[in-house]
This record gives structure tokens, sequence and C-alpha cells, in this order.
């Protein structure tokens, strides 16, 4: 240990030692300049001149127009202006174009300079799939048959040849107590459900939206059209998800239960 300390002493003495460094005329031996350094002060040196200059640089690049000069440091923004306005300038160009070809068309008509160009003439017909055969495979006529079989049983609201709601696959709009059931003489044509809060009320069939408001009577109120003449009405919601025109699909969310209206 005494060792190593004695090395280390020795070691910053050597660094504090005084050097001079003379320039002289190499004829006449003359000492044209002189100066006293240490080991540490040209340590010191160097590295302040390195840190100014890298102080320098970076001030540089980060606070004048040069950095845009430097692959991938340019302004995100002006280079995503760049692209813009090439999209554009290329739109207006087609746009220029065919506003040419207009006005040169009627300028032709005007005329009476009629001819049938190339613009003109009908497409030609691509021979090239007309050659290539059709023919589905057995695979595929299998699996053709095993789609239009699952589509049976699809929740989906039936097709055209259909006839009676046994026939139709509703789904359920919402899990609940039935507080009160459908009865035609007492002119109640629903069927009232007490469902937890906030719960989404779902299509029943896929149709579209033809009536999506609110009344004192009914609350906010929601109708879709399905196929065959039929309809659907979801009245008393807190809130509705859809609006009119809406295509929605059997089991898409179209509203939230609630207590709405009279």
């Amino acid at each position: 240990m005494a060792k190593e300390k004695e090395k280390k002493d020795k070691f910053l003495i050597r660094l504090r030692h005084r050097y001079r460094l003379v320039i002289m005329n190499d004829d006449s031996f003359e000492e044209t300049f002189s100066t006293q350094l240490t080991p540490m002060g040209v340590f010191i040196l160097i590295g302040s001149t390195f840190i100014l200059m890298a102080t320098l640089v970076i001030s540089l690049i980060a606070f004048t127009p040069l950095r845009e000069y430097i692959p991938g440091y340019a302004d995100v923004n002006m280079r995503r202006d760049l692209v813009r306005i090439a999209f554009k300038s290329d739109s207006l160009e087609k746009i220029l174009i065919l506003r040419t070809s207009y006005l040169q068309n009627i300028n032709d008509v005007l005329k009476g300079n009629i001819t049938l160009d190339s613009a003109h003439t009908p497409p030609v017909k691509d021979t090239l799939l007309a050659n290539l055969p059709m023919k589905a495979s057995v695979k595929e006529e299998n699996l053709k048959k095993n789609i239009e079989s699952n589509e049976k049983y699809s929740l989906a609201f039936g097709s055209d040849n259909k006839k009676g709601l046994s026939n139709f696959f509703f789904f359920t709009p919402i899990k609940g107590i039935i507080s009160e059931s459908f009865n035609a003489k007492d002119k109640h044509f629903g069927i009232d459900i007490v469902g937890p809060e906030n719960e989404a009320i779902k299509s029943t069939l896929d149709g579209t939206v033809i009536l999506a408001n609110w009344s004192i009577e009914t609350g906010y109120t929601i109708t879709v059209q399905h196929t065959n003449n039929v309809i659907s009405v979801y009245k008393h919601n807190s809130v509705l998800l859809k609006q009119i025109g809406d295509v929605v699909k059997a089991g898409d969310p179209i509203a939230i239960i609630g207590n709405s209206g009279e």
C-alpha cells in the first residue's frame, strides 16, 4: 500500500512539474518565444478546447439553419408539408389535364371537328381472364355447400322466401325479468323487461334504423326495419346509440336501458 501511494504521489508531482517550451531561430539560435507549461495545464487546455468546440458545433446545429443540411435532422413538419404539396401539385396537374381535354373537346364540337380518337374508342376487352380455367374444384364446391348450409341457421334475418315469424332467429335484446308480457286485450303490444342498470339494448335482427327520437309518452325510442315487413321498436331508453339510416346487425348495441317517458 505504501509503494502504491508513493507511486501515486510521484505521478501527481510529475503532473505539476514545470517545463519550458522554447521556440528558437534555427539560424541565429535567438529565442523567439518561450512559455512555462505543466502536464496538468496541457491536459486542462486540451480538454477545455474540446468542450468549447463541441459546444460551438452543437449550438450551430441546434440554433442555426445548418441543421436542415444534416440527413434525418430536418424539420418533420416541413417534410410533411413538402409531401402534401407534392400530392396536391400532382392532383392539380391531373385536374388541369382533364379540364384542358374537356375544353378541347367542347371546342372541337363547336367547330364540327368530331373525330373518333383513341380517347373515345371503347375499351378493349381483356382476354387474359377469359382464357383462364374458371371451373371450381371439388374442395371449393364442398366449401360452398358448407357455407350455404350454415347460413340456414344464421342469426340474421331470413331470406325473402321465408314466411312467418317462426322462421326467424331473433337475438335477445336484453337479459332481465319480464315485468309485463304482451297483452292485446289491454292494448299492451310489447314486452316490458327489467334489466341491469346501464345495460346495452341490442338489435334483435339485421336491419336499418328508421326512427330514433324522444317523446313524452315513450321517451327515447328507436325503431329498426327488418326484412319481410318486420319492425322492432325499443322504447323508454336512457340513451340512443344509433341514428336514422344506420345499418345494424343482429346483436349490435343500439341503445342503453332506461326509464324515460311515461
